[in-house]
């Protein structure tokens, strides 16, 4: 039977959470000014490899920037203003549109000139028009546009904390051993999906860095955050320990990833804060996203990606971050048998941007930047 009142309290609850949203809408942070979300539903694209499937429509069309005309730095020309924004070129097709029906559409709609390099070539692109104000506006519309499409695009870095010292590695393979001779009748386990342990890491967080001019701000980035990391660690190595296994799904026999847990060995939560305090600063910067309200301090230690492919990585936060072509194992006599290994202890002098995909002499990913504590 239809429930009437049912409705109707449902009814008045989407009316509060709706009102509520838009005396408190989502801020958005994109290069240190601040943009108000308004409640429109985003347009969805089914093929983002396909570069003339998108159109302009969504979000970017009807959010409204907080913030005054001359907030921008635009150069003043004899026929107007002009305003040049670094863009890397993964996005062009985003700001283009099918048959470059975005940008005419932003043109004709903010009556500005907007000029785009070739697809491929990295540049800026230059926003000219007669009104400051009307630059202002073609500037925020496609700043919304990238912040949008950016979120989409696959990480190609990530902070990390190497856990790969040698009497870490040398634990490891032996519990990777002991499994494999008390578990390997479990369904799923075998020796495909065990981490190499050259590469044994902890996440702190994913950056999605579309050229080399970003990869340089975060480098930049990460080297401002120096004093603040030796404030919190007192100038000096962090001793840690690894020891003890987690997981993060509900179903232990169905598990897709297994982590080692990191902790202090004096029990202090300064590794804690100072993953969360870089997150803290890559996420004001535009350069990360965030996942969670604090850092999953965890070392992946087995995971079903690598039974298809041995480079393949995962965000770090997730224990199912992509359930497509994965076969999850049985983790439950692993976590009553070895729930508590010892993985051993060691100093940590810093942390990473790590180079996704890759390896360098030592058997680590490449790094394109460190700061260390001491």
């Amino acid at each position: 039977m239809y429930n009437l009142g049912t409705c109707k309290l449902s009814c008045q609850a989407h009316l509060l959470y709706c009102h509520m949203e838009v005396l408190r809408p989502t801020l958005i942070n994109i290069n240190g000014r601040i943009y108000r979300k308004n409640l429109i539903k985003e347009q969805e694209y089914q093929d983002e490899d396909d570069e003339d499937d998108f159109s302009y429509s969504g979000p970017a069309t009807a959010q409204c920037a907080d913030e005054p005309c001359d907030a921008l730095p635009m150069e003043e020309t004899e026929k107007g203003y002009r305003y040049a924004m670094d863009v890397p070129s993964v996005l062009y097709k985003y700001i283009i549109g099918k048959k470059g029906e975005t940008r005419k559409k932003l043109e004709s709609e903010t009556r500005t000139s907007i000029s785009i390099p070739k697809q491929g070539v990295e540049g800026q692109i230059v926003i000219t028009g007669q009104q400051r104000g009307a630059v202002t506006s073609a500037v925020t519309r496609i700043e919304l546009l990238m912040e949008s499409f950016r979120k989409k695009q696959p990480f190609t870095h990530f902070l990390s904390f190497a856990l790969n010292l040698p009497q870490i590695q040398e634990r490891f393979l032996k519990f990777k051993e002991e499994v494999l001779e008390q578990c390997s009748q479990d369904s799923g386990v075998d020796g495909s999906i065990f981490q190499n342990p050259a590469k044994l890491h902890l996440t702190i967080g994913t950056l999605a860095l579309l050229n080399d001019m970003e990869v340089t701000k975060a480098c930049e980035l990460l080297q401002q955050c120096q004093e603040l990391l030796r404030d919190i660690t007192g100038g000096k190595l962090l001793s840690l320990e690894v020891v003890g296994l987690e997981y993060m799904n509900d179903d232990p026999a169905m598990v897709d990833v297994l982590y080692a847990k990191v902790q202090a060995k004096d029990g202090s939560d300064k590794l804690q804060v100072v993953a969360d305090q870089l997150v803290e600063r890559f996420v004001a910067a535009g350069l990360m996203f965030r996942e969670w309200d604090r850092v999953k301090l965890h070392g992946t230690v087995m995971n079903t990606l690598f039974r298809r492919d041995p480079s393949a990585e995962d965000k770090g936060g997730s224990g199912r971050p992509s359930v497509k072509d994965r076969e999850a194992f049985d983790a439950r006599s692993i976590l009553k048998k070895f729930g508590a290994f010892h993985f051993g202890e060691f100093e940590l002098n810093g942390v990473h941007i790590s180079q996704r995909f890759s390896t360098d002499c030592s058997g680590y990913y490449t790094s394109s930047g460190l700061v260390q504590f001491s």
